[in-house]
């Protein structure tokens, strides 16, 4: 990796945290991708492989980037420690309190006094996070979009001591990746899960109660509506797991039953059927896992470009 390019360190190597990884490569930065499991590794490469091939003929303002020089930018690793030279880090962690509660504990002993946090989190409140650091200030909330490098907005939310400073670097981030922030408050939910997962959650009912085609609810949405994918279909992108976890987070906060799991997303999770990810969902995709570089927003089941690219462009920390 070059020492002349900024270094961004990504912290989950999922569905998000790949894209967004990819995000940072096509504008130019370095990335340090740290995830606790190699195959996740192994699959965000693909993803950041596939978004530098296809990005551009999807999103025509995307820098055009060899494959092979976006891999080269990143280095993956799958020790905390390695985020130490990084100049912000986003976390891109499970959905669950008691995983981020550690997570960031473990961040702020090992990253530098000055370096921020932005939380790509879909329902968990900054100021909560915050108080587990030694540094309130430079936490911020980054709600990424589905792929990343795809989409134009970023929804930042702002914690009750997050610092002026801070909130000035991500807005030139962002800038820097061609994208609008749109501050909210901080709240459970945000603006967008509070609506989008009660949405995503009267869909799945749907199905349960109806016996309806996923097809049948996908076009009415994306035919009458103009939308660009079906609830059905994003819930499969974002992942099965990651809907019901940020609906029970939720729940929590709300106590509003309209935020309970359906039964479905539920039977889903017991069957390991949790979307592209692992290749099934409310749709069949072949079985085998997707990644989302290369799939167009509107899809669903849409075979990708899965060359894996050469090893020796991988960087190990």
């Amino acid at each position: 990796m070059s020492d002349s390019k900024r270094t961004v360190g990504v912290l989950g190597a999922g569905a998000i945290g790949s894209t967004v990884c990819a995000d940072l490569v096509l504008h130019g930065f370095g990335v340090v991708l740290v995830d606790v499991d190699p195959s996740a590794l192994e699959r965000a490469l693909d993803t950041v492989a596939q978004a530098a091939r296809f990005g551009p003929m999807l999103r025509p303002a995307l820098p055009r980037v060899d494959p092979d020089d976006a891999l080269a930018s990143v280095v993956v690793s799958e020790d905390l420690a390695d985020l130490d030279a990084c100049e912000f880090v986003v976390e891109n962690v499970s959905e669950r309190w008691e995983v981020k509660e550690q997570v960031y504990r473990a961040l702020d002993k090992v990253l530098p006094p000055g370096v921020g946090i932005g939380v790509n989190t879909s329902s968990i409140g900054i100021g909560r996070l915050a108080a587990t650091t030694g540094r309130p200030e430079l936490v911020v909330g980054v709600h990424f979009m589905n792929p990343s490098h795809l989409t134009d907005t970023v929804e930042v939310m702002r914690g009750a001591q997050t610092s002026e400073e801070c909130m000035a670097y991500v807005r030139g981030l962002l800038g820097a990746l061609g994208k609008e922030a749109v501050v909210v408050g901080d709240f459970p939910g945000f603006v967008s899960n509070r609506i989008s997962h009660l949405f995503f959650n009267e869909a799945a009912r749907l199905i349960e109660d109806e016996g309806l085609d996923p097809t049948v609810v996908d076009t009415i949405f994306k035919k009458c509506f103009g939308h660009r994918m079906g609830p059905l279909e994003t819930i499969d992108l974002i992942g099965v797991d990651t809907v019901a976890l940020t609906l029970d987070s939720l729940y929590d906060s709300y106590q509003d039953p309209r935020f309970r799991a359906s039964g479905l997303l539920r039977s889903l999770m017991a069957e390991g059927r949790l979307g592209r990810k692992t290749g099934a969902g409310f749709y069949d995709y072949g079985g085998a896992p997707h990644g989302d570089g290369g799939a167009p927003e509107g899809s669903s089941g849409t075979s990708h470009d899965s060359t894996a690219p050469a090893t020796d462009t991988r960087k190990k920390a």
